[in-house]
């Protein structure tokens, strides 16, 4: 899959209030681009936006899909700063600013659906309960995510985030990634080689790494490990909201989903067997059921 890659630049929020220098978030843009029915996809932590490519695909008959590069992740900027991974009002600032870069391509007000996955879910989230959005949020879907974090799923994550592995070779490289990804479910050779193409880094002595920044692990080691909780962000939550949950996973539990369908906006919760943290929306079964949510009113 062959798509061109498109960039913004973006204010750099800081937690010490110091100016900055902006930095780049990159994108994918699938479908027509006068559609005002959109599409935000959003990737987990050390994911990137390549992974949307299978689901743009199926949609984008039907919608324009934006699939983006979290900063530090995939073809995105780099933070000079690793203290400002940790600073959570950035990831809002890079997601306001790139839906009003969407918004202001037209003449009339979009309708936006946000689909992430982990940690793009809980950015979706997030934006959805922020006042005076410029675009009107239609739909949510969240692949195993929720309000609350257990501690011990964060400290499963922390052991090989920022790790920054050094492989002899692609085939070494995707053969680790396979290894370490193996929670997302039974996907096909073709989906992790485009997983793996994409997730890859060549260096000039031939190695392959990540792409992504390993100082995106600085709040692991900047903060004790403790569970997240944001369900006071949830309970705000109004927008018609899908949760896709891997019936094995870690990170979002039985109790809690059951928690997300009675508060907030009451969600729906669909389970998916032989797949914990997480679901990464690539075969048709998952496209279909992100596909009838967001297009039933």
């Amino acid at each position: 899959m062959d798509i061109s890659i498109k960039r913004l630049s973006v204010p750099t929020l800081s937690a010490s209030g110091e100016q900055h220098k902006p930095h780049h978030i990159a994108y994918t843009d699938w479908g027509n681009p006068n559609n005002p029915n959109v599409i935000v996809c959003v990737h987990g932590l050390t994911r990137n936006c390549r992974d949307f490519d299978f689901l743009a695909q199926a949609l984008q008959a039907d919608f324009r899909i934006i699939s983006v590069d979290v900063v530090g992740r995939g073809q995105s900027d780099w933070l000079e700063h690793a203290q400002d991974y940790d600073f959570y009002p950035l990831y809002l600032s890079d997601a306001l600013a790139l839906v009003t870069h969407i918004q202001s391509q037209y003449q009339q007000r979009i309708t936006l659906n946000w689909i992430g996955t982990s940690m793009g879910g809980l950015i979706g989230m997030v934006l959805a309960i922020q006042p005076d959005l410029p675009v009107t949020l239609n739909k949510l879907v969240m692949s195993d995510i929720g309000p609350l974090i257990p501690a011990t799923a964060l400290k499963r994550i922390a052991d090989y985030v920022g790790k920054d592995p050094r492989f002899e070779n692609f085939a070494a490289f995707k053969a680790y990634m396979k290894a370490i990804s193996v929670t997302f479910g039974p996907l096909t050779e073709e989906q992790w080689t485009h997983m793996a193409i994409h997730s890859a880094r060549e260096y000039a002595d031939g190695t392959y790494g990540f792409r992504y920044d390993p100082k995106i692990a600085y709040s692991f080691k900047a903060h004790e490990i403790t569970d997240i909780d944001l369900w006071q962000q949830w309970d705000q939550l109004t927008v018609p909201t899908l949760v896709l949950r891997g019936v094995e996973s870690d990170v979002l539990s039985v109790e809690t989903a059951a928690q997300m369908q009675i508060r907030g906006p009451g969600a729906r919760i669909v389970e998916l067997r032989g797949i914990g943290h997480s679901p990464m929306l690539m075969d048709d079964h998952q496209i279909n059921i992100v596909r009838d949510f967001i297009k039933t009113s």
